[in-house]
């Protein structure tokens, strides 16, 4: 089965940078700039909740492996601290990892250390059949 590619897609129009990916844990950079921001002039929550979803989906893929694909059916990410630039740091670890299903959350953090979204995502396992 083919590996998702980090540097494909819609993520290239974040600027993620992928610290870490596997498994157990996932450590994406991104920094924030005016193309990102809603019109207030801060960090857009829908790049949070893209990054969130995007380091659950890559965390879930190391862990599911060549037994199939996974697919995020929920998301919920919470907004914190306002951010208008620097760099964000988002960390995603597993919460449950089932057969069918497995839960993520993801925080992230500004270049201070402090909390500015907090995320989790529920992705369906979609098991290969062969």
């Amino acid at each position: 089965m083919d590996e998702p590619d980090p540097n494909d897609g819609f993520v290239t129009l974040l600027g993620l940078s992928y610290d870490e990916v596997g498994a157990d844990r996932v450590v994406l950079r991104w920094q924030v700039r005016p193309e990102l921001h809603q019109p207030y002039g801060i960090q857009h929550g829908g790049v949070y909740c893209s990054v969130v979803e995007t380091a659950a989906s890559f965390g879930g893929a190391a862990w599911l492996g060549d037994r199939g694909r996974v697919v995020g059916v929920s998301n919920q990410t919470d907004f914190l601290r306002a951010v208008r630039s620097g760099e964000l740091t988002a960390v995603g670890t597993p919460v449950h990892r089932g057969r069918s299903q497995q839960l993520w959350q993801v925080e992230i953090t500004d270049g201070d250390d402090r909390l500015v979204a907090r995320g989790q995502v529920r992705l369906q396992n979609l098991m290969t059949t062969e």
